[in-house]
């Protein structure tokens, strides 16, 4: 999966063997939103397209378009991604020498106050 970026939102790129194209999926949004192209300047036109239609569709019906991004609507691979990446620097850290393993633990208690 790659991630395109147009005026400030994302789509989730894959390729379509069945098309034998692209396919861009809007993400944050209040519904869906697709697209499909060839190559990336293809891809970017018809991401603009989508996501214009899809805002005036919400325009029309009253709809907020885009939803709150919580916890259940985050990237899961980018979280587990994070997670991963917190449980090894927290185990590098158990292998520091004792007064700068202390050092960094309290510099982390003051980054997460």
């Amino acid at each position: 999966m790659n991630i395109m970026t147009v005026n400030g939102r994302k789509a989730r790129i894959e390729y379509d063997p069945d098309t034998d194209m692209f396919r861009g999926e809007i993400m944050g949004l209040n519904g869906g939103a697709d697209f499909y192209g060839r190559t990336p300047d293809e891809l970017r036109r018809e991401f603009g397209k989508s996501l214009n239609v899809f805002l005036e569709v919400c325009k029309e019906k009253g709809i907020e378009p885009f939803r709150e991004l919580t916890s259940e609507t985050a990237n899961p691979k980018l979280e587990s991604d994070i997670e991963k990446l917190i449980k090894k620097l927290l185990q590098e850290i158990e292998t520091l020498p004792g007064k700068i393993k202390e050092a960094v633990k309290e510099g982390m208690k003051e980054i997460k106050a």
